[in-house]
């Protein structure tokens, strides 16, 4: 079995009226590589005629953004044309590479209505050689994402991208990254072998997890040793695990606001770069 190094409790930063806890990164794990940030906007609920989220035009460079819809919506627009509403169990995989803009808001239906919402957004990071590839953008509704169950019927997994057991993701990446979200019914069972030279990422989102002996609750993140396969994850209650594998990267990591380099002169240049329209205009 592959042993916890430590258990990384989410911290509450909300950011305007939005529900925000953010594991990573923090003063005790700075990655888990190539994983590299965390927020998990909610749970809440939105109030008729409200702003709905408050993520206006802001550039990216040098990674890529995840973002797992659970409930609510996001409308994504960015500077390469591209936009789309995704709803509830619906995923939004972007590309940042050389750079875009780009916007993530609530649907106009959503900020009349309101209503509930959960939504986590993972930064990935991109290898040197793929820094400043083209950026591309693709979201795909709850019907596109790839299911499968397990134990009876009472663990169900959606696979986002990478392979299991078979199974290929919804989404071509340009990493080897295996991402999912695991939904638990009580007493749900997972057994799981994660060859031990990739990192693991592993965020529980709501409900208890008893993850190798050892139960962790919702809104904490387990940092695992690289020191042997095996996984056994057995949920008390409904659950709902983010859950990842991939080989690390082992390059530098120069991280300064939405740019994410390798050194501190390629982050100079992105901002040289975005401040000389470089990065497309917005046109929204």
């Amino acid at each position: 079995m592959r042993s916890i190094k430590k258990i990384h409790k989410a911290e509450y930063s909300p950011i305007a009226d939005l529900v925000t806890y953010s594991p990573l990164p923090s003063r005790s794990l700075q990655q888990v590589d190539p994983f590299l940030f965390l927020n998990h906007h909610g749970h809440q609920v939105y109030k008729p005629n409200n702003r709905g989220l408050p993520f206006g035009p802001h550039p990216h460079r040098g990674m890529e953004t995840v973002t797992f819809i659970l409930e609510g919506d996001i409308m994504h627009k960015d500077s390469g044309g591209h936009e789309s509403v995704i709803t509830g169990g619906g995923v939004q995989w972007m590309t940042a590479g050389r750079g875009l803009i780009h916007a993530e808001v609530s649907s106009s239906e959503f900020k009349r209505t309101g209503g509930p919402l959960e939504i986590l957004q993972l930064w990935v990071n991109l290898p040197a050689k793929h820094k400043m590839t083209e950026p591309r953008y693709e979201g795909l509704q709850k019907e596109s994402i790839p299911t499968f169950t397990l134990d009876e019927g009472k663990v169900t997994v959606n696979l986002v991208s990478g392979t299991w057991d078979g199974h290929q993701g919804a989404f071509d990446t340009l990493s080897d990254i295996m991402l999912s979200t695991v939904y638990f019914q009580p007493g749900g069972k997972l057994e799981v072998q994660v060859p031990a030279e990739r990192n693991i990422f592993f965020y529980i989102i709501k409900g208890t997890l008893t993850v190798n002996g050892q139960p962790v609750p919702f809104r904490n993140l387990v940092e695992f040793n690289n020191d042997a396969p095996g996984l056994s994850i057995e949920a008390s209650e409904d659950s709902i695990l983010l859950f990842g594998h991939a080989v690390p990267f082992n390059e530098p990591v120069v991280a300064q606001g939405p740019f994410v380099m390798n050194t501190q002169a390629e982050i100079h240049q992105a901002y040289a770069d975005y401040q000389q329209g470089k990065f497309g205009s917005w046109n929204h």
